[in-house]
């Protein structure tokens, strides 16, 4: 089975093809940081108008590197939401209608499934049950996911995502866009302990997030700074550091309450969980920050577990993580499980993960 993924919620086009098979055998990605780099961020209309010049060109460009013809495509998967709804209906538009065109069925597909999905692309894949972290530019959130469709929002972000956050915090501090490879790069020269910032809410109990006020206080320090390249650095390390460490102990606390409380008292509620070593997930673009990996990793491995991460590649908005999505809800039709949606052009640029 062959299934073609188009990805279009923001600012990258990604189209890809996976094979049930071999994998994924074709995939192409096309960045529009270059585009939306003078204005510090994204701008929806441009995002939409790139994404109508670059998606049909790369959808001939992964058919031709898969050797592939229309014929040889069983489905079609793209995103359906959440996102920009510019940039979505391009993505919609065209995955529908080649299905319409090529006969086949077209499958919408959630953004965050699809990153949530995207470590199974991998050799060392998860099993379900897990404890997700999807955290980008647009979502921090932690799931508990015990099968495909069965999600659980455990804690999520109530103002700016850990993405976000670095984006706008590079923008403050003058390093450009996109801001989390620009502030892992400069915090590679920071010294520990000269600037110390808030690891906001995890002072009280809960899993949600919030990181607008360590965005403020990262602006106030620069504000009082030098502004010396020296100084920059240890504003980056403190403020990524802080960004880690409240990532870290929320992730802690998430293992504890999915793993460790099922294992003492609900056994018999959740027996499948608490026979199991404890997992982690963790996807989306700032789950390629190489300290943010570290910590997650030796967290769980302190637990008995283990954390599983995307290649970077996969890291950010791509078409892989989309078109695998799309076989296993084509799968689970074929094995009665849910049903294709009717052909209509619909995206959903709110689209809580729990209504799947």
């Amino acid at each position: 089975m062959k299934i073609l993924g188009i990805e279009t919620s923001c600012d990258e086009t990604g189209i890809a093809i996976y094979d049930s098979e071999k994998g994924i055998i074709a995939d192409a990605l096309y960045s529009q940081i270059e585009l939306h780099e003078e204005y510090g961020g994204v701008v929806p209309e441009l995002a939409s108008r790139d994404h109508v010049r670059k998606a049909i060109p790369l959808i001939k460009q992964v058919l031709a590197e898969a050797n592939c013809s229309k014929e040889d495509i069983d489905a079609i998967a793209y995103t359906k939401g959440p996102g920009l709804i510019g940039a979505l209906f391009v993505g919609v538009g065209v995955g529908r209608s080649l299905a319409y065109a090529w006969d086949i069925p077209a499958i919408g597909v959630h953004h965050m499934e699809g990153h949530l999905l995207a470590p199974l692309l991998e050799d060392d894949k998860p099993e379900y049950p897990f404890v997700a972290l999807l955290v980008s530019g647009g979502h921090t959130l932690l799931v508990d996911v015990q099968d495909l469709g069965q999600y659980t929002i455990l804690g999520e972000s109530i103002d700016d995502a850990a993405g976000e956050a670095f984006d706008k915090t590079a923008k403050i501090m003058g390093l450009g866009y996109p801001g989390g490879p620009a502030i892992a790069k400069l915090a590679l020269k920071g010294r520990p302990g000269i600037y110390k910032l808030p690891r906001p809410m995890t002072d009280r109990p809960g899993l949600e997030f919030s990181f607008s006020g360590l965005k403020t206080a990262v602006a106030n320090l620069y504000m009082k700074s030098d502004k010396s390249e020296q100084a920059l650095a240890d504003i980056a390390y403190a403020f990524q550091e802080a960004v880690v460490d409240t990532i870290f102990i929320k992730c802690r606390r998430a293992i504890e309450q999915v793993f460790e409380q099922n294992q003492q008292v609900g056994r018999n509620l959740r027996p499948a969980i608490s026979a199991l070593r404890p997992s982690l997930v963790v996807a989306g673009g700032v789950s390629a920050n190489i300290s943010l990996r570290e910590k997650l990793s030796e967290l769980l491995e302190s637990k008995g577990g283990k954390a599983y991460y995307p290649r970077p590649k996969f890291c950010t908005d791509n078409g892989a993580m989309i078109a695998y999505a799309g076989f296993a809800r084509y799968q689970a039709v074929l094995e009665g499980i849910g049903e294709f949606e009717e052909p209509a052009i619909r995206a959903k640029p709110r689209w809580p993960i729990e209504e799947l």
